[in-house]
C-alpha cells in the first residue's frame, strides 16, 4: 500500500490523464478527496460502445447493487460483500475477461471502477431504486435513492434500472409504480433503456419473499411492461423459473436473465440459464453474486462459463 504523498502525487498525475490512471483504491480515495470534479471528467472522457447491443445482439452483464439496499450476503456467507476492495477486485476480474459486455451498479461502485479505467468500452446500467433496504420494516418502499433521471444522462450510462416489488396486499406498491412510470416515460425521451426488474412480493412471517412461480412471474410481467407513456426503451429483467417457455410468451420485450443468489450447484444453474438463454426474447444474462461469490472463488472460471452460454 503507498503511502500518503506517494498517492498525493499519483492521483494529482490521474487529474489529467484520462482514462483515469489511478492503480490502488488508496489512490482513489486521495483523488476523490482533493479533486471531485475528477469523476465528472472521467464520465466526460469514457469511451462508449458504439451501440446498446453487440453485433450477436446478446449482452453479458455483471451486477453489483445489492449493497446499496443492505444485500450484503452471498452463497451462504452473510459478510462476503462487506470488503469494498475485495468486492472490487472480484468486479475488475470479471470486466476484463473477454465477452462480458458491462456493469450494472450504483453510483459509488460504478465510479470506483470508472476511476480505475475498468468501464472503458463497457456498457453501464445505472441502478436507480435501492431504498428498500433488505430485512427493514420498509422493505417493499423501493424508493429512488440510487440514480435519477438526470444523472443517468448526465454520466452518459447506457441505461436505468428499478427493482418492482409488487405486493398486492400493500397499498404502498402503488407508489412504486407511479414513480417506476414516470421514470420509464422520462428515460425514453432522453433514448436511454429502462430496464424492469419485476416480482409479485409478499410477507411471510415479516420476511419479503418473491414468488417464483410461472404463474406469479407472467403477472408481474404484464404489470411491469404496461408503465410509462411508451415501451419503445424497456427492457426486462427476469428470474429463470420453470416453464421458462410459457413466461417468455407473456412479453415481446428484450429481456436479460437475473442469476440471483442460487442455493443448488453451480452446473444446476448453468443447464437452466444455457436452456432460457435459448429462447428468442431473451437477449443475455445480469449476474452478481453467482459470478462474484462462486463457491469455489474461482471467479475467471465462472464468468467464463457464464459468457460461453451468453455468446
Amino acid at each position: 500500500m503507498p503511502d500518503t504523498a506517494t498517492s498525493s502525487r499519483t492521483a494529482a498525475r490521474a487529474l489529467s490523464a484520462f482514462p483515469p490512471a489511478c492503480s490502488s483504491y488508496a489512490e482513489i480515495t486521495e483523488l476523490r478527496s482533493r479533486d471531485p470534479e475528477a469523476v465528472a471528467r472521467a464520465l466526460g472522457a469514457r469511451r462508449r460502445r458504439p451501440s446498446f447491443l453487440p453485433p450477436d445482439g446478446r449482452l453479458m452483464l455483471v451486477a453489483a447493487d445489492h449493497p446499496a439496499r443492505g444485500a450484503l450476503a452471498a452463497q451462504g456467507r452473510p459478510t462476503a460483500m462487506h470488503s469494498r476492495s475485495d468486492m472490487l477486485d472480484r468486479l475488475r476480474t470479471a470486466l476484463a475477461r473477454p465477452g462480458v459486455d458491462g456493469l450494472l451498479a450504483t453510483a459509488d461502485i460504478a465510479e470506483d471502477l470508472l476511476l480505475l479505467g475498468a468501464l472503458e468500452d463497457k456498457i453501464v446500467v445505472a441502478s436507480m431504486n435501492r431504498g428498500g433496504l433488505a430485512g427493514s420494516s420498509f422493505e417493499l418502499d423501493d424508493r429512488m435513492t440510487g440514480f435519477d433521471v438526470a444523472g443517468v444522462v448526465a454520466a452518459r450510462f447506457d441505461a436505468g434500472k428499478m427493482l418492482n416489488r409488487i405486493d398486492l396486499e400493500d397499498p404502498g406498491t402503488v407508489a412504486m409504480l407511479e414513480t417506476a412510470g414516470r421514470t420509464v416515460t422520462e428515460l425514453a425521451r432522453a433514448r436511454v433503456v429502462a430496464m424492469l426488474e419485476p416480482f409479485l412480493s409478499r410477507r411471510i412471517d415479516d420476511r419479503v419473499v418473491n414468488d417464483l412461480s410461472p404463474d406469479a412471474v407472467i403477472k408481474s410481467v404484464h404489470i411491469a411492461q404496461g408503465l410509462g407513456a411508451t415501451s419503445a426503451y424497456t427492457w426486462l429483467k427476469l428470474p429463470v423459473v420453470a416453464e421458462m417457455e410459457r413466461v417468455m410468451d407473456a412479453t415481446t420485450l428484450p429481456t436479460l436473465l437475473l442469476g440471483g443468489d442460487p442455493s443448488g450447484a453451480p452446473e444446476e444453474t448453468y443447464a437452466a440459464w444455457r436452456d432460457a438463454l435459448a429462447l428468442p426474447s431473451v437477449r443475455g444474462l445480469v449476474v452478481g453474486r453467482t459470478l462474484l461469490y462462486p463457491p469455489d472463488d474461482d471467479v475467471t472460471t465462472a464468468v467464463d462459463i457464464a459468457v460461453s452460454l451468453v455468446h
